[in-house]
């Protein structure tokens, strides 16, 4: 399902460890990440180099037991697609500024490869601005 993924060694816990494990730049790493909008799940696919404004997004941070639940992954393994049920999914608009992008393959030890205009078509994603903007 997730071609050409790589197995770590050792868990990557971090963008910045999945990173310098893959010898790519954290801004190259989609950090897949459940939110709640009210009642309803959203999934954000950040850039590893950013971090989410949940408040300006109106989002709070699911649990990691809903996580597991809508997405049938562990926190920090999520994959941006594959789940049991379609999510909401807003895309980092930081991401698309790469040729290449690294998402969880579900396990907290794999990662694979995709192409960003094939991260938005395969999660029917919408680009969005989602980071903390800076003052």
């Amino acid at each position: 399902m997730y071609e050409g993924a790589v197995t770590f060694d050792e868990p990557a816990h971090t963008a910045e460890q999945a990173a310098a494990a893959i010898g790519v730049e954290v801004g190259a790493i989609v950090k897949s990440l459940v939110f709640l909008r009210g009642e309803t799940p959203v999934m954000v696919l950040c850039s590893g180099a950013n971090m989410v404004d949940n408040e300006a997004l109106g989002l709070t941070r699911a649990s990691a037991r809903l996580v597991r639940d809508v997405t049938g992954q562990p926190i920090g393994g999520v994959a941006p697609y594959g789940h049991p049920q379609q999510l909401e999914t807003l895309v980092d608009e930081d991401l698309l500024t790469h040729d290449e992008v690294w998402a969880g393959a579900g396990d907290p030890n794999k990662v694979f490869p995709i192409a960003p205009v094939d991260l938005l078509r395969k999660t029917g994603g919408t680009p969005a601005r989602v980071r903390v903007r800076s003052a």
